[in-house]
């Protein structure tokens, strides 16, 4: 069988720029998690040229090299200033473009993080902007006109590039050497040139500038975006100035020549779990490595940075193969399951009586006693007790009844079947968690929870039931009715959830509403009322005066108060010292805000950021004090705890 599966997904630019890892839902491993970078987003990169293509010269297009490198990377955007900059661009380029006009939005933009790039051209040339005084939207001053060099009208020959520096974001990237510049446009000389130059030709002239403005910058290419001035547009190396710029990313892993003599530094990693922590004191790690990453101690999984681009490293690189281990020929292989224990007392027993025995026959034997018909009456009680030993060596079953000393030994949390395994695995895990919760902040030591079948578990060791209720669940027999009522009538106390408060309210306006309905009806279920704001509930543990689970804002209800049950003066609540409800019944899902994996992490997600974990706690809070008050009763209603409780209420 192949094991593999293939899944396209077709997202919005904006939905697929936010994606940052995929993982294997269940699996808390490093190797299920898929970290994304660079290679995954498109940026919004906004074109405006300055001059009219010429009919019949496309090729001549201020734009049309720019458009060619970075259509199959980036989303491009058409359109004036004031019009993109609506669309949230992260990159706008300006070909050759003299006088912006909206140049205070445009500032502040870049101010908040925008990379604004500048070619050069006949009409940047031309114009007077930048000479006398800075462009706010240029890095440089400039010179008036040109230089042009290489053509009929010049002495010198085209100029070649210099090895980039390295303080540049071009720094490693190998020059070719038949790139020529044969015109631009010069920078004037000043003491803070040298600082904004990235890039410059052979001749020391510098052929790309930038400067920072807040948290943006603006580069100019002083030569045009198009094959007029300089051969720069149709090589390769074009493009991976553009990319060292973080104007595209590419699809694919940039090569060993691509990242040669960057450092990249980690931002965060990944541990075991597949959790990304904090990486400030790792080293660097030279770009040469990250091309075809091989992870170890020296390189981690995670995030890693350089300038304003991004690399991801996961612990399962591209090309690895996962196989199943080949182990040679009497190799037993084993989890890391408990190893079942062979029971030889019996064995050991035997024995002692064996040799107790053979004592017994050596003493007859030395006074002589064996002789004559005892010998015979001797050696027949001998088989007989032989015989009569009890087979050994036979593994003790494993009964219900072990279950049931068990749940009688310590408090166990207990869940009914519903035959939907989700539910099941669902409701244990929240119990799992609940008991977790309980352990670590009451000094009550729950155990393993347990599933429950009504028609055949005996319910008495039980002193708390969640029954989650789904649409298609089956109905118990007469008999586990007859249990369940014998349970409710001595203590035992269920919590009905029908997990629907987010579709319905009480009662029957949802598939398991109605269900609830058919499965508590053959139940002596007292009158209920809504869980009052004096009920012995909301203070058994917490103080809380709501209940929610996964979801919030619905009812729960509990066993109505005596009609006799009134509120003493100078007293904040009714006395309720007789009797705890039987039944709890609501539909907020409380399972789901419970659960927990293996690990203790929470297996479902309850609301939005901070307010749901907050809404997970309260949660939490709810199973404490509905567990306390099924153990204590109303031991918190008693008027003894009143001075407390009122000044705790005060506070």
């Amino acid at each position: 069988e192949d094991h593999q599966a293939l899944a396209e997904f077709d997202l919005p630019p904006e939905l697929r720029n936010r994606v940052t890892r995929l993982q294997i839902v269940g699996e808390t491993t490093a190797g299920a998690v898929a970290l994304t970078d660079d290679a995954l987003k498109r940026r919004k990169v906004a074109l405006a040229a300055g001059g009219a293509a010429r009919e019949g010269l496309e090729l001549l297009s201020p734009d049309h090299f720019l458009r060619r490198a970075l259509a199959p990377t980036a989303d491009l955007i058409d359109g004036t200033i004031g019009d993109v900059l609506l669309a949230g661009p992260d990159v706008i380029i300006l070909a050759d473009v003299a006088k912006v006009a909206e140049t205070d939005a445009l500032l502040d933009w870049i101010d908040e993080g925008g990379l604004l790039v500048r070619f050069a051209g006949p009409q940047l040339a031309a114009t007077d902007e930048g000479r006398d005084t800075l462009d706010p939207l240029l890095p440089v001053k400039l010179r008036a006109g040109g230089r042009a060099v290489g053509g009929a009208m010049s002495w010198g020959e085209p100029k070649t590039l210099a090895p980039f520096p390295e303080d540049s974001p071009f720094r490693g990237l190998p020059v070719p050497e038949d790139v020529s510049i044969s015109a631009q446009i010069l920078a004037q000389p000043g003491p803070e040139l040298a600082s904004h130059t990235i890039a410059t030709l052979a001749d020391g002239t510098p052929l790309v500038t930038r400067r920072v403005i807040g948290d943006g910058q603006v580069v100019l290419f002083h030569v045009a975006a198009n094959a007029e001035w300089s051969s720069l547009p149709l090589s390769g190396l074009f493009v991976q100035m553009l990319e060292r710029l973080a104007v595209s990313s590419g699809s694919v892993r940039p090569s060993e020549e691509d990242l040669a003599g960057t450092v990249w530094v980690a931002d965060r990693v990944l541990d075991g779990f597949g959790v990304l922590g904090d990486a400030t004191d790792l080293p660097g790690i030279p770009g040469e490595k990250l091309s075809v990453p091989e992870t170890g101690p020296e390189l981690q999984p995670g995030l890693y940075l350089s300038d304003s681009r991004q690399l991801a490293v996961n612990a399962i690189t591209p090309g690895r193969v996962l196989a199943p281990a080949e182990w040679p020929a009497g190799v037993a292989v084993e989890g890391l399951g408990v190893v079942e224990e062979t029971p030889l007392k019996g064995w050991f027993l035997a024995a002692a009586l064996a040799l107790l025995m053979a004592d017994v026959l050596a003493a007859l034997a030395v006074a002589g006693r064996l002789t004559g018909p005892r010998a015979g009456l001797v050696g027949v009680l001998l088989a007989f007790a032989l015989l009569g030993l009890p087979p050994q060596g036979a593994k003790a079953q494993e009964t219900d009844d072990a279950r049931l000393l068990q749940a009688a030994r310590s408090v166990v949390l207990a869940h009914v079947v519903t035959g939907d395994d989700s539910v099941d695995r669902l409701a244990a895990e929240g119990l799992e968690g609940l008991s977790r919760v309980l352990y670590a902040r009451t000094s009550v030591e729950p155990g393993t929870p347990m599933a429950v079948n009504l028609d055949k578990d005996e319910l008495s060791v039980f002193t708390f039931l969640y029954w989650p209720v789904t649409p298609d669940q089956p109905i118990p027999s007469p008999e586990a009715y007859a249990r369940l009522n014998r349970y409710l009538r001595t203590g035992g106390m269920i919590l009905f959830d029908t997990r629907d408060a987010d579709v319905s309210g009480f009662g029957a306006a949802s598939p398991e509403g109605r269900r609830l309905q058919v499965l508590t009806a053959p139940l002596d279920i007292p009158p209920l009322e809504p869980v009052p704001s004096d009920h012995v509930l909301t203070r058994s543990f917490y103080l809380l005066q709501v209940f929610p689970g996964r979801y919030q804002g619905r009812d729960v209800w509990v066993e109505a108060a005596p009609p006799d049950a009134e509120l003493a003066e100078g007293m904040p609540f009714r006395n309720l010292n007789d009797g705890v409800t039987p039944v709890v019944i609501g539909g907020n899902d409380w399972a789901a805000a419970w659960a927990v994996d293996g690990n203790g992490r929470p297996r479902m997600p309850v609301g939005r950021g901070l307010s749901g974990e907050r809404q997970r706690e309260v949660a939490f809070r709810f199973g404490v004090n509905l567990i306390m008050y099924v153990l204590t009763g109303n031991y918190k209603s008693d008027q003894v705890h009143v001075p407390a409780l009122l000044e705790r209420l005060g506070q």
